[in-house]
């Protein structure tokens, strides 16, 4: 998980990704995190329900996840007393979906889970980020060589508005060290050795060895391994 920093240096890390979002607040007006429910996302919901509750939230309910995913959602509700926006696919586009693909269909061809994935999560996002100036996500360069790519405040074409990306250079490690220093909850599939968690006939466990995403969409190519939120190949980007 990489090595830890002292709590001071954490503090300071933690620090500087408040700062980030009160600035997007500041720059772009409307902000609106979309919370994956994954390890790094408990850190950020910390940090904007405790320190940025300006920023909106809202997550992602596929119709597929780990139930596990929906027993963290409720603890975080608990914890801080507001309750998180769940945007959902469109029923009458998932009817149409299983019909045209079966039931998981999406093992059958890059295509097909590609398919899957817009119906169930791109076109929710799409609903759910209308009307703000700047989209947050918990990227992280060590994640993928795509993302290694990535800038803290880029113009995101795809979608037309700017997406920050506070925790770019934290660590593994320095995430699960302030999860524990502040004794927040998380995904129980993360101690089964699932450290990124999407939909569950999409995610596995991982072997010693494996790459930390390894466990997603595992029977494609490596460089094939997003689900459409976060570009597979990189264009040019206006930074602000």
């Amino acid at each position: 998980m990489g090595e830890l920093v002292s709590l001071s240096d954490l503090e300071q890390k933690a620090s500087a990704v408040r700062e980030l979002l009160c600035a997007a607040v500041r720059e772009h007006g409307r902000v609106v995190y979309s919370n994956s429910l994954g390890a790094e996302a408990v850190v950020l919901t910390d940090i904007i329900w405790t320190y940025a509750p300006e920023i909106d939230m809202f997550s992602i309910d596929t119709g597929r996840l780990h139930e596990e995913t929906y027993e963290l959602l409720e603890k975080l509700e608990r914890r801080y007393r507001r309750t998180l926006r769940v945007v959902h696919p469109d029923a009458l586009s998932l009817e149409r979906l299983a019909a045209s693909q079966g039931v998981n269909g999406f093992y059958h061809s890059l295509q097909a889970r590609l398919s899957c994935c817009h119906v169930r999560k791109v076109e929710p996002f799409k609903r759910a980020i209308a009307g703000y100036g700047a989209w947050v996500t918990g990227v992280r360069r060590e994640q993928s060589a795509t993302r290694a790519q990535a800038e803290p405040v880029e113009w995101d074409g795809e979608y037309g508005l700017y997406k920050i990306s506070p925790l770019l250079d934290w660590s593994e490690g320095e995430i699960w060290q302030y999860i524990r220093a502040h004794k927040l909850p998380y995904n129980t599939l993360h101690d089964r050795h699932y450290p990124s968690i999407g939909c569950s006939p999409c995610t596995r466990a991982i072997q010693p060895g494996e790459s930390r995403r390894a466990g997603r969409w595992w029977w494609e190519q490596p460089e094939s391994r997003e689900c459409g939120l976060h570009p597979r190949v990189r264009h040019a980007t206006a930074q602000a």
